[in-house]
């Protein structure tokens, strides 16, 4: 949704006083839209590019608040006092949220202006200040609302709040480079290097995203590698091996993190309505998260740089463990 004299962007959360995505104290912007389905996706309430209801059964009282108020009687109480409700009824509304007192219905996903998010985004300010911190967008994939994405960057620039965009890279690259002036950081997802077993993954082949990637690189962009660890979907050594040789062919990597998967979304995607699409695997272990960072730091440290020069420059985590 856009307007002639500004964009309005759809927010699903804003997360003060985060610490994992980038430097510092952070308040994340999670924008709403995807063009990517992973299979292991941990926010599905960011997939659909609308605004939808998110339904807890477990925090719902019976008191009827919501069957009053919505107008295509989406929701009823069934005979024993149980809350019933049709999502196909459902037009996303949230007039049956405003009036839920135990917020067992939310709604995801509110239209805002960018003097609305950077609104509370100064009342953070001093935080940035003294952590060295600032505003990061995520998603869903910020890039899919791009005028938005691109306005609230510039914004948040001439604000002086250090900027980083958490993104796959799955759009086209005029979309990303003319965000590229009001970027600081630019957290990029790696998820499979095999562009098969990527689309099977994930909807979608990476060859854009590792595309996308090279030219961010090229273009001088300070880039941190994120990559969800899945194991017996992308942990094996050929795909380690192919990632660590694709970063040794960048200059611009400031860090690699690998993010162990878990399946804690799970309830998620019934709260929306989704088919639960998680993979029914054990989260890999810390020593497996540290094995699989060492193999890509010592592939990625053969690039184009003096090996032992890049080997100390890059820095590479597992979950929350420096490698060195």
């Amino acid at each position: 949704m856009a307007t002639n004299a500004a964009p309005q962007g759809l927010v699903f959360d804003i997360k003060r006083f985060a610490v994992h995505d980038g430097p510092g104290v952070r308040t994340t912007v999670f924008l709403k839209g995807c063009g990517l389905s992973c299979i292991w996706c941990h926010n599905p309430e960011s997939i659909n590019p609308e605004p939808e209801l998110i339904v807890l059964p477990k925090k719902c009282i019976g008191c009827g608040a919501c069957v009053e108020a919505c107008p295509n009687h989406a929701h009823t109480i069934g005979e024993n006092g149980e809350h019933l409700f049709d999502r196909k009824l459902c037009t996303a509304c949230g007039r049956c949220a405003e009036v839920c007192y135990a917020q067992a219905l939310v709604l995801a996903g509110r239209w805002m202006s960018i003097d609305e998010v950077a609104a509370v985004l100064e009342e953070d300010r001093k935080f940035f200040e003294i952590s060295k911190g600032g505003v990061t967008l995520s998603g869903g994939e910020p890039f899919v609302q791009h005028e938005f994405t691109s306005a609230l960057l510039r914004r948040c620039k001439e604000e002086g709040f250090h900027t980083a965009v958490d993104t796959s890279g799955a759009v086209a690259w005029n979309i990303l480079e003319q965000s590229l002036p009001y970027i600081d950081l630019i957290l990029y997802d790696i998820k499979q290097m095999d562009p098969g077993a990527h689309e099977r993954l994930t909807g979608r082949s990476n060859e854009l995203s590792l595309e996308n990637l090279r030219r961010l690189d090229q273009a001088g962009a300070a880039i941190e590698i994120r990559m969800p660890v899945i194991p017996t979907l992308n942990d094996d050594p050929d795909n380690i091996a192919a990632a660590g040789q694709f970063i040794a062919g960048l200059d611009n990597v400031v860090a690699v993190k690998l993010l162990p998967y878990h399946n804690f979304a799970g309830t998620k995607y019934d709260s929306v309505g989704r088919t639960n699409t998680l993979p029914v695997v054990e989260p890999p272990s810390q020593a497996e998260m540290v094995s699989l960072a060492k193999r890509i730091r010592e592939i990625a440290a053969q690039g184009p740089l003096p090996g032992v020069e890049k080997e100390k420059r890059l820095v590479v985590v597992a979950g929350n463990e420096m490698i060195r």
